[in-house]
C-alpha cells in the first residue's frame, strides 16, 4: 500500500470530505486505513464491572484507501504516490514536487 501509519491524509469522499487527519492504522487485507478522529461511529458499550463503565463511545471506522489522498510533507498538497529505486532501496515519491516522502 502506498499509505503508511503516521501519514497525513486528506479525505476526498464521504461525509468528512475535505478534512485532514493522521493515519492511525493500516489494514492491507481490506485496503483500508483508520484516520484518527474522522469517520466516527457511535457504539453502545455495556458496563464491564466498576472499572469500565458503560455508555456510548465514538470509534473511528475504516476508510477505503481510494477515498483518501496523501498530503506531501514538502509541498503540503494532496498528491499521488510514485516509487523510485536507488541503490537497491525503494522510496515513495510525491508526483507533484518529485521529492522523496520517506
Amino acid at each position: 500500500m502506498k499509505i503508511k501509519k503516521g501519514d497525513t491524509v486528506l479525505i476526498t469522499l464521504g461525509r468528512d470530505r475535505g478534512r485532514q487527519g493522521q493515519v492511525e492504522k493500516v489494514i492491507p487485507d481490506k485496503s483500508a486505513v483508520i484516520v484518527s478522529g474522522l469517520n466516527l461511529a457511535k457504539k453502545h458499550v455495556r458496563p464491564q464491572g466498576e472499572k469500565k463503565p458503560g455508555g456510548i463511545i465514538e470509534i473511528s471506522q475504516p476508510l477505503n484507501v481510494a477515498k483518501v489522498a496523501l498530503i506531501c510533507p514538502k509541498c503540503n498538497q494532496p498528491t499521488r504516490v510514485g516509487y523510485k529505486k536507488e541503490k537497491k532501496e525503494k522510496y515513495r515519491v510525491c508526483k507533484k514536487c518529485q521529492e522523496i516522502i520517506d
